[in-house]
């Protein structure tokens, strides 16, 4: 016969620390509540024990270098806002959150969460253009280049369009604005994802409103300004984009120029300092993930450690199915 000392947990929990790590591991890929169901435990006690789980695998691990930051924010609903997303683009993690996104909540990210030393060893910042990021991140890291995130120019490009649209639509009458009903999508679509049935769709519109097929235009060939490598050829390509907007009378599309031209310095950083924009979309998306096979996290620390864990591993979620 052979003895077989089994480790406890520090706490009073009835169960090994085996069994817990194995629970920890199980819930990487699968809901909580999934893996409770299956093992016959609460789903407050495989959540304690997946935290614990959690708690112990980040209290080992090395904190990777911070040279290039992403911050963002995911809208959470009527009731709760805004929550305030800091990344790591070069290991594609989230570093902190925080409620709302107010200049205090990332000044608290910078006071509480980073050294001196941390702080100056920022070289690039992906961000959008809200400002009271923007006064945070001068305040704490103004070595670091602001790049603004292209995405949220595009969208901001998106609304514009979309903004052309209601306003031609409603001012042509009742007739053509039911040939365009339910077909939003297509001009907020870009054109190389559409299929040959749907870009004879948007063609179709386009033959009732020219405006609106400039519109939708400028909308995608502003996508080309971040192909540039060189400063002085962004700067020509969106002076020249700039300039296709004289005698449009797009009004959406000149406020867009306007804060296009303010946050200039912002845009042309990505020329002098390559960040990739796409991962703060990434983390954004396996937080949202989270999120919607969680039924949500009121504790963000739990929240945060899950997609810390999960960029790490790069698990993908499965789906525990009844025996036949």
């Amino acid at each position: 016969m052979k003895a077989e000392k089994v480790e406890q947990l520090p706490s009073q929990a009835p169960f090994s620390k085996r069994f817990e790590e194995a629970v920890g591991q199980a819930c990487e890929s699968a809901a909580a509540r999934q893996v409770a169901k299956r093992l016959g435990l609460a789903s407050s006690t495989v959540r304690a024990m997946d935290l614990r789980y959690l708690e112990r695998w980040a209290a080992g691990r090395r904190k990777p270098a911070l040279r290039q930051m992403g911050v963002d924010e995911i809208y959470l609903g009527k009731k709760q806002k805004f929550l305030t997303v800091v990344s790591n683009l070069e290991t594609v993690e989230p570093l902190w959150m925080g409620p709302e996104r107010k200049k205090e909540k990332l000044d608290e990210f910078f006071r509480t969460q980073l050294s001196g030393r941390r702080r100056r060893g920022i070289q690039a910042i992906g961000v959008d253009m809200w400002k009271p990021y923007r006064l945070s991140l001068e305040q704490w890291a103004p070595q670091g280049r602001i790049v603004y995130d292209k995405f949220h120019v595009l969208q901001h490009a998106q609304q514009a369009v979309d903004e052309a649209r209601r306003a031609e639509f409603f001012r042509q009458g009742g007739r053509k604005r039911e040939l365009v009903k339910g077909k939003r999508w297509l001009l907020l679509s870009r054109g190389v994802n559409l299929e040959p049935g749907q870009k004879r769709q948007l063609n179709q519109l386009f033959s009732l409103n020219r405006r609106v097929m400039k519109a939708y235009l400028l909308k995608e060939s502003l996508d080309r300004l971040w192909t540039y490598r060189y400063e002085g050829a962004m700067l020509r390509y969106l002076q020249s984009w700039i300039d296709q907007l004289r005698w449009q009378r797009l009004k959406p599309f000149e406020k867009l120029a306007g804060m296009l031209l303010d946050h200039l310095e912002g845009i042309l950083n990505y020329c002098r300092t390559k960040v990739p924009l796409g991962v703060v979309e990434a983390v954004n998306g396996n937080l949202k993930s989270l999120l919607r096979r969680g039924r949500g996290y009121k504790n963000l620390r739990y929240l945060l450690l899950k997609a810390q864990r999960m960029a790490v591993t790069r698990t993908e979620f499965v789906v525990f199915r009844k025996a036949a």
